[in-house]
């Protein structure tokens, strides 16, 4: 049986080496808008177009309601939120899927640049246009994780 490919297997796999990049220059300790100004220069240097801090408004009714801020959004198909939690931080994954919901996005990081590095991968259907919202996939470095976020 053939393998199958993860969806945007070469973007996300870029993003997670620039991830371990940063985290290999620059440690644990550091405040989360430095960790996000030394990630925006990595996903540059290795070729990325990357918006930092993208408004996205969120419709009720067909009024605007909000507006939220996503940390980055890289070549215009991946979402990153970035968090620096000495633990695992769980609310991150809510907020991530938010951010898919409320784009036509359907990929996204969560960093977490605590003690230890770590990441989960969430793909999200383009849940923004249908009638039913699903369930997320959220994918990390160990394995799939079938609990959608709180």
């Amino acid at each position: 049986m053939a393998a199958i490919g993860l969806i945007d297997e070469e973007l996300t796999g870029s993003a997670i080496g620039a991830f371990f990049a940063v985290y290999d220059a620059l440690g644990y300790g550091f405040l989360e808008h430095v960790y996000k100004a030394a990630l925006e220069r990595e996903l540059r240097a290795r070729g990325h177009r990357v918006a930092r801090e993208v408004g996205v408004t969120i419709v009720y009714k067909g009024e605007d309601l909000t507006v939220q801020r996503l940390d980055m959004v890289v070549d215009d198909r991946l979402v990153i939120e970035v968090k620096r939690k000495p633990e695992w931080p769980d609310i991150g994954s809510a907020q991530l899927f938010s951010y898919l919901r409320a784009t036509r996005l359907e990929i996204g990081l969560l960093l977490n640049f605590g003690p230890k590095p770590s990441f989960k991968r969430m793909i999200c259907p383009n849940a923004r246009y249908s009638k039913a919202a699903p369930a997320p996939i959220i994918e990390s470095a160990g394995g799939a994780d079938a609990a959608p976020p709180a």
